[in-house]
């Protein structure tokens, strides 16, 4: 973190609001108008366990974040411009203090989980940062699925029933993902909110990045294997990223931090059942595309 960013840390620490975010990009950019682009983007997916992997990495000695996790740039704020995400990033002279301090180059990334979804971003992202590296973290869709729900259960956003949520879905997306694709500047709230099972047709969204970004620059891990193996796995990723070994101070679940997990009904074994039987055919087109067998069909 910078150090005007860690100051504003230091009096907010609860989370900045969103105003005074907007007012430190814009200082930001007024102090240094070309920051360096991010190295890496960590564009998904939702309720995968993005914050926990940000969390890690930031710890990192070598690793600068963006100022905040999620900037949304090549999704729904694009219209904002180039400079404006630029001041996400920490300034030449910062980077330039960490390199001294730690002898190498160090690494920016920001992460948000809607850009693999969204059809706009990997096409928006090669074109600004077409040399990054691009990280996906995956979870068994049907357990992201239920998350989600959960999640905008909690948002207010939902009412529905998981089983009829997920029945009417089809009914609450039509329409929305022909004009994202035909118009860039449209944003539906519908898309973001309601899409459990279509966030985990993951082949159609990693196929999408590949066509702008080569194979060999997109790493993708599983949720599973973050919290299972949680060393192995992390120390998997610093090596694709070229960062030296190092061990944050915490390897935990930072999803919940602050608030408890969900509470409710687990989720019926007949609606397990049916949800497994509707990934499985993308799960196998997943694996053939990743060359492993993921081990969610079960």
């Amino acid at each position: 973190m910078t150090f005007l960013g860690a100051a504003v840390g230091r009096w907010f620490p609860k989370g900045r609001p969103q105003t005074v975010t907007e007012g430190l990009l814009a200082v930001r950019r007024q102090l240094d108008k070309d920051r360096p682009l991010p190295d890496f983007l960590i564009v998904g997916a939702q309720r995968c366990g993005t914050s926990s992997l940000y969390k890690y990495l930031e710890a990192h000695p070598l690793v600068v974040p963006s100022l905040r996790k999620e900037t949304h740039y090549f999704s729904h704020h694009h219209a904002k411009g180039e400079a404006w995400y630029r001041s996400h990033f920490p300034s030449r002279a910062y980077r330039t203090v960490v390199r001294r301090r730690h002898r190498r180059e160090p690494l920016t990334f920001e992460a948000t989980p809607a850009y693999l979804f969204h059809p706009w971003a990997a096409e928006r992202a090669a074109a600004l940062v077409s040399e990054a590296q691009i990280v996906v973290l995956l979870r068994n869709p049907v357990d992201r699925a239920f998350s989600h729900y959960h999640h905008s259960v909690r948002r207010g956003w939902e009412e529905l029933p998981f089983e009829q949520a997920v029945a009417v879905e089809p009914e609450r997306l039509a329409g929305h993902v022909e004009r994202m694709a035909s118009d860039p500047s449209y944003r539906s709230n519908d898309f973001l909110r309601y899409s459990y099972l279509a966030r985990g047709f993951y082949a159609d969204q990693l196929e999408r990045w590949a066509t702008h970004f080569p194979r060999e620059r997109i790493h993708v891990l599983r949720t599973e294997d973050l919290f299972d193996r949680s060393m192995e796995t992390y120390h998997g990723l610093l090596t694709f990223l070229g960062l030296p070994p190092s061990s944050p101070p915490e390897l935990a679940n930072h999803s919940y931090r602050g608030s408890s997990r969900p509470q409710g009904a687990p989720m019926p074994a007949s609606v397990r059942h049916t949800l497994i039987e509707i990934f499985a055919p993308h799960n196998r087109r997943l694996s053939l595309f990743l060359g492993r067998d993921l081990g969610w069909d079960e």
